[in-house]
């Protein structure tokens, strides 16, 4: 009788890996095309979270929850329109005038003509010959693109209808007080799971609310500290870059630089010498580098200290699925997942993955286990 080698069984370990990457491939497909239904509930979650604290002060002063969320969504609807409004004339003057701004940007470095247009040469030499000689009868086929406004219009409008949603569903949120957690609380079948699930929301909301109405305050008061050295510098329009910085330093890396590349490009239209141009972008650079490296940190701790290169990678993806609004709300959204990953066991060890601090302190580790 012939024995059969029988065959060896499929390792869990791997075929658990592989279905969590076609999930996290599928979920990313499905973020991707739904965008415009996700991406403002996904607002209006951390809209809600960001103001939770205040609703919470008003409610244990004796002000219903419904009142205190419809008068907060108000006022900020209001004051995100005003400021819309008043800012929308210096944009489109600066959006408008950027051909000018060019032409006088390349007056500043005319001393540089000779080098650059010597390497310009060169790479049009070098695609000449990569192309080859029989191009010269080949007719190219030249896409128009949009103009600058259109586009930058139509953006808006994506932009104004996903806030206009956001803000509907947060103040929905907020009004509810703690009904929508006593709807998840009322699935878990057991009482220690009842009890258990109520902890992590409350550690979950209590942790993510503080955290981002912190990092709101610390943006909006970076933004009145460069738009008043603006102010003090010269430039023009300051409440505009003001307002252009707070919103960028929820871009972690892109916005500080962004910001004070476009600061540059404008100082240097409005001053007649590069080094006073470049003292503007040093201001901004310099606010957003204390505040980053000092500030933040003291304020908000080293609990929720996020690893850098998680930081930049989450940056990265939310702003291919997204686009701009993806990528300023990326790290809110790590944050929420950070926590979460420290109420559950089974995902700590990737919660400590994205935390900045290292496994194990140096208190921790013995005396004859560190170096030298």
């Amino acid at each position: 009788m012939e024995l059969q080698t029988p065959l060896p069984n499929p390792d869990q370990t791997t075929i658990k890996r592989v279905l969590i990457g076609i999930f996290v491939v599928l979920v990313a497909q499905v973020l991707f095309v739904a965008q415009d239904v996700v991406m403002p509930m996904v607002l209006g979650l951390l809209i809600a979270q960001t103001l939770r604290p205040v609703v919470r002060f008003a409610e244990k002063r004796g002000v219903p929850s419904v009142a205190s969320a419809f008068l907060i969504i108000v006022l900020l609807a209001g004051g995100l329109g005003f400021g819309a409004y008043s800012l929308s004339g210096p944009i489109s003057d600066l959006v408008s005038s950027a051909p000018e701004t060019g032409l006088k940007i390349r007056e500043k470095f005319a001393e540089y003509r000779d080098e650059i247009a010597a390497v310009k040469e060169a790479s049009e030499q070098v695609e000449t010959l990569a192309q080859g000689t029989d191009t010269a009868n080949v007719q190219k086929v030249v896409v128009q693109q949009p103009a600058l406004l259109s586009a930058a219009a139509s953006n808006a409008v994506v932009g104004l209808t996903t806030v206009v949603v956001a803000l509907i569903l947060a103040m929905f949120l907020l009004s509810t007080g703690t009904l929508f957690y006593e709807k998840i609380v009322g699935i878990m079948p057991l009482l220690s799971e009842k009890k258990r699930a109520l902890r992590v929301i409350y550690d979950v909301e209590r942790q993510v609310s503080r955290y981002l109405f912190t990092i709101t305050l610390i943006n909006a008061g970076l933004g009145v500290a460069i738009g008043t050295a603006l102010w003090l510098y010269g430039m023009p329009n300051p409440v505009m870059w003001g307002c252009i910085a707070a919103v960028l330093n929820f871009l972690p890396f892109i916005g500080a630089w962004g910001g004070a590349l476009a600061v540059a490009a404008t100082a240097m239209v409005v001053y007649p010498t590069l080094g006073g141009a470049l003292i503007a972008p040093a201001i901004y650079l310099g606010l957003t580098i204390l505040e980053g490296n000092f500030l933040t940190p003291m304020i908000v701790g080293r609990r929720l200290e996020l690893n850098i290169v998680a930081v930049f990678l989450t940056v990265t993806v939310w702003g291919w699925l997204w686009g701009l609004l993806g990528a300023l709300m990326a790290v809110p959204l790590l944050v929420v997942i950070k926590v979460l990953c420290d109420n559950f066991e089974s995902m700590s060890a990737f919660g400590q993955f994205l935390s900045g601090r290292p496994a194990i302190e140096d208190e921790e580790v013995p005396d004859e286990g560190k170096p030298g």
